[in-house]
């Protein structure tokens, strides 16, 4: 039995997430059947995680176990870009060591999320408009105050199968990229269900000037979804990077 990562990106727009869904199309499915296809025998797919409906992914990436004949990496990513459809593509196939995992071997994964704060035709499949003033400085100062705490129960999708909700965030802040576009960057070892975008409503909260930067840790110290900001769309989010 030999392990593989794949190594892809994807749209998620079309999809119900990275996981498979009874009743919706997702990515995982589709390069579950395409694997399938490819290597004419039943593969099982597991992913470094799970985007929401509509979240991208920049980078993703999963593992198969193969007990056939050694695989042809390039040619067997080259087929799997030609069966997926265009908005999956797959970067890489490669064989790994048998205990490396594509979820409990990532040390950190990487997020951003963007927004626009004028009207552009171009921004909004992928970016986030808003329509207010925000003090982006005090938004900062409250995103730094997430690298201080472990327990981030506040932003976890209220009934999500969890066993734990402690992450470790070690970089969080906005980065300004023209007059008018910004994005959200996080970065931590784990993330909850629903975490990021409802971190993002939380901080737009205290850029309009309705959460100061101590309402902000109590939100975060009472553990209550109920106290944090709105979820924020899917469409803006991307899951930028995974390191091993």
């Amino acid at each position: 039995m030999r392990r593989y990562f794949v190594t892809l990106s994807y749209d998620g727009t079309r999809y119900h997430g990275w996981q498979i869904q009874p009743n919706g199309d997702s990515v995982q499915a589709r390069l579950q059947e395409a694997l399938s296809t490819l290597l004419r025998a039943a593969v099982s797919v597991t992913g470094a995680g799970r985007t929401d409906a509509g979240v991208h992914a920049r980078m993703m990436v999963a593992h198969f176990d193969w007990d056939g004949d050694p695989i042809d990496v390039q040619q067997l990513s080259y087929k799997l870009n030609r069966l997926l459809p265009y908005d999956i593509a797959i970067s890489k196939v490669e064989p790994v060591s048998d205990d490396m995992h594509a979820r409990f071997s990532a040390t950190s994964r990487m997020y951003r999320y963007y927004i626009h704060t004028a009207k552009d035709p171009f921004q909004k499949a992928y970016s986030c408009e808003i329509h207010y003033p925000l003090d982006f400085a005090k938004m900062n100062e409250a995103a730094g105050i997430l690298k201080t705490y472990e327990d981030f129960g506040a932003f976890c999708k209220s009934g999500a199968d969890v066993k734990t909700t402690l992450c470790e965030v070690t970089k969080a802040e906005w980065v300004q990229t023209s007059s008018t576009t910004w994005y959200f960057e996080i970065r931590a070892n784990r993330f909850l269900r629903n975490m990021v975008r409802a971190v993002v409503g939380t901080l737009i909260e205290v850029g309009r000037g309705r959460l100061s930067l101590d309402d902000f840790r109590k939100v975060i110290e009472g553990k209550q979804r109920s106290d944090a900001g709105e979820s924020m769309p899917g469409n803006a989010l991307f899951l930028e990077d995974i390191v091993y």
